[in-house]
């Protein structure tokens, strides 16, 4: 397997920022994270500029429209689609402008991964597309050529090395049966694991990208996102509980690198310190008796989620804190 995209120190952003200027953005992502800066996702832009919408405006022959109820698939390519084109079209010349002269060597970008994607669009009567096989198909068929588009654009306009990160925050509910049905009245049958693991481990090894599968829901499917074949795997380590230290010691033994969401998403009421947003990681390691150098061998720190809910100012003291964790962790200091 090839040498990781990032060095050890590494810290990185889940995606998502305030606001709506996306030259500022791409400079306060670049600016505090040199190592693996990510495109920033800013979806106070509206239609198109959040996950579902950017992640539609990338899809192969399969355009898709706004209705009252969400996303849904359309005839032909619309002001929805071609909104979503263009404000990706923003943020990749933004992002080019911000990194000039000195580009970063690796970039991340961000898109729903399969089952995010088919469980937030509806088909034509209502019905989500992850329901219906063949629409299932089509639809990661169309995703894995998009996203291999979207690396190759993004690889031309700023010659680094591209990490592509598919966040999957539906696929607990996926997986568990908890989807409302159109009416509202029942739920989407739970998809088996084999099956789920089978659609994203698919889309995983048609990439032509390293790729990181993220889930900040409370009880993310560690094992399962593990073994898709990703280089890393993603999650809110301040909000998972008990159940998931197993999982967590096990991608560790199989060499596994984790990205563990530890500092605030959104303003905090205290102002953190480096030693308080470290610590569910220091606990993590105590607890399941590794030694504290896997924090820098086998972990990237990230804040928890996105960033889109915090006020303006956070985000840059939120990404200089996870960025002074990664060295922390490389370096820990003498009172750890």
């Amino acid at each position: 397997m090839d040498p990781l995209p990032w060095p050890a120190g590494t810290a990185t952003g889940i995606g998502s920022l305030p606001g709506t200027d996306p030259l500022e953005a791409a400079r306060v992502v670049l600016g505090e994270l040199p190592d693996l800066p990510h495109l920033p996702e800013l979806p106070a832009r509206g239609v198109g500029a959040d996950m579902i919408g950017r992640t539609a405006g990338l899809l192969v022959d399969l355009p898709v429209e706004v209705v009252p109820s969400g996303y849904r698939t359309a005839a032909h390519p619309g002001r929805d689609h071609r909104r979503a084109v263009d404000l990706m079209r923003r943020d990749l010349d933004a992002f080019e402008e911000a990194a000039d002269p000195a580009p970063p060597a690796v970039v991340k970008v961000q898109a729903a991964g399969p089952w995010t994607l088919t469980a937030s669009v509806e088909l034509l009567r209502g019905h989500r597309v992850l329901t219906d096989r063949g629409a299932l198909r089509e639809f990661t068929a169309s995703l894995v050529e998009g996203l291999n588009r979207h690396v190759a654009e993004v690889a031309k306009r700023t010659g680094a090395r591209v990490v592509v990160q598919l966040d999957e925050p539906a696929l607990p509910a996926v997986l568990r049966g908890l989807l409302p049905t159109p009416s509202k009245l029942g739920t989407v049958a739970a998809v088996p694991e084999p099956d789920a693991l089978a659609t994203l481990q698919a889309v995983v090894e048609a990439i032509e990208a390293d790729v990181v599968v993220h889930c900040c829901a409370p009880r993310p499917p560690i094992t399962l996102m593990r073994r898709s074949g990703a280089r890393a795997v993603s999650f809110d380590l301040t909000a998972l509980d008990g159940t998931s230290w197993d999982e967590i010691g096990e991608a560790w033994e199989e060499k596994t690198h984790l990205f563990l969401g530890l500092t605030p998403s959104t303003d905090p009421r205290t102002p953190p310190t480096l030693r308080s947003t470290a610590q569910p990681a220091l606990d993590l390691v105590d607890r399941l008796g590794f030694p504290r150098d896997v924090l820098a061998t086998h972990a990237v720190p990230t804040p928890t989620c996105g960033l889109a809910g915090a006020t303006a100012s956070w985000p840059r003291r939120a990404l200089t804190l996870t960025r002074d964790l990664a060295k922390a962790f490389a370096e820990p200091p003498e009172t750890w």
